[in-house]
């Protein structure tokens, strides 16, 4: 073997991992994502006061038909910056925000919930090792952390047993899919053509391709 092929070999490594490191520039982003995004969901939860009261005894479903508007940021971050656990670290910020600034009549319990959906909407990203954003992959983002954060909140709510809880379980699912995932996908598509995100992954990853 040539000893210049035998550098080139051992070199490739480094440079694929260097892409996995975090940038200043990333973390910049997901904090800001994760900022504008709790202010974004502080309003979704006034938008789920005014349906529950709206849906008059059958109030209490608003939560789960709103429920993927809650995990709009995972996907988003990681769909722009493609990096490991920036769903996670996004969701959890959000989550900082309406507690810390707005006020979250949660609290501190908030920060479980978000890192849930959070882990959740990054599963499938990160079984195609962030190279994978296809519609398919958004809406089983959107499923999956919907789905994880649901049972995380049937313990902490007491749903367990009751005749609705399957009722709950499907209209959290589809919202995820269609709010969490499939509307995430529509945003980012949109960003990406405007070009503001191109010193970013996902903008060289496009420019790669064409």
């Amino acid at each position: 073997m040539r000893p210049d092929a035998d550098q080139k070999e051992t070199a490739m490594p480094t440079a694929s991992a260097k892409k996995r490191h975090w940038s200043l520039k990333d973390l910049v982003l997901v904090v800001v994502l994760g900022v504008v995004f709790g202010f974004l969901y502080w309003i979704f939860v006034q938008a789920w006061t005014a349906l529950s009261i709206t849906m008059g005894p059958a109030g209490d479903l608003a939560q789960h038909f709103l429920l993927g508007s809650w995990l709009l940021v995972a996907p988003i971050a990681i769909a722009i910056v493609r990096r490991p656990f920036a769903g996670i670290f996004a969701e959890v910020i959000a989550s900082v925000i309406e507690v810390v600034f707005l006020g979250s009549m949660v609290g501190p319990l908030l920060f479980v919930a978000a890192a849930i959906q959070g882990a959740g909407s990054e599963i499938p990203f990160a079984l195609t090792r962030y190279r994978n954003y296809s519609w398919l992959t958004y809406a089983l983002s959107g499923l999956l952390g919907a789905g994880l954060v649901f049972f995380y909140s049937a313990f902490r709510s007491g749903w367990y047993g009751q005749e609705i809880f399957l009722l709950r379980l499907a209209i959290q699912l589809i919202s995820g899919v269609f709010l969490g995932g499939l509307l995430a996908k529509l945003i980012v598509d949109a960003l990406d053509k405007t070009g503001v995100v191109d010193n970013f992954a996902i903008g060289r990853d496009r420019l790669a391709r064409a």
